[in-house]
């Protein structure tokens, strides 16, 4: 829906940078994770995912007034990858040592990036408003993170399993929100006439 927003509008007024660069990287640390562990389902939906990110990151960059701190986003995000990259293949030499500190590191990664939507939490109670929470992004989070909970379950990959339950947590919590104080209940205030 941003990518539709950006096109329908060419303007990222209202859109965030920071959730595809996250995202981006995220499916970028899973890719090399399902490379070392010879994993093509993670391979595949993480190919996918990586491609898709960087095409919102392009699309961002291309209508973004304020070119320079997404280029400079994007760079460190690549600087950081390629760091992780070196330190991967290159310091750490046991394939099984690296797929456990590599597993760690997306874990970490996927739980933080599933825990940001919840930043705004205060605000959402506040202003009884969820005007900033994404409802088809919140269903897409529920069945993503519940897939690859399941996945990882059937594997046996704690690395795969653990990372996604806050992801079906947050989403919960996201729908009560949108439960709590629907879209539509929202009202502009109107000074009072006297």
């Amino acid at each position: 829906s941003d990518l539709r927003q950006m096109l329908t509008t060419k303007s990222v007024e209202n859109i965030q940078f920071l959730p595809f660069l996250t995202t981006d990287v995220n499916n970028l640390s899973w890719l090399g994770y399902g490379c070392l562990k010879q994993d093509w389902t993670l391979i595949t939906v993480n190919s996918i995912g990586a491609a898709l990110q960087t095409l919102y990151i392009l699309a961002y960059l291309y209508y973004s007034p304020n070119k320079r701190p997404v280029l400079l986003r994007s760079l460190l995000l690549l600087a950081v990858l390629a760091a992780g990259y070196g330190y991967f293949t290159i310091l750490v030499a046991d394939t099984r040592t690296r797929l456990v500190r590599l597993g760690l590191f997306c874990s970490i990664f996927t739980i933080s990036m599933y825990l940001s939507p919840l930043a705004d939490l205060a605000k959402i109670v506040r202003t009884k408003s969820t005007c900033c929470l994404s409802f088809p992004l919140t269903i897409t989070t529920f069945l993503a993170s519940t897939s690859w909970t399941l996945y990882g379950l059937q594997l046996h990959d704690p690395y795969i399993m653990v990372p996604n339950m806050p992801g079906i947590v947050t989403s919960v919590v996201r729908f009560w929100l949108f439960w709590r104080y629907p879209p539509g209940q929202d009202r502009p205030y109107r000074p009072l006439h006297t």
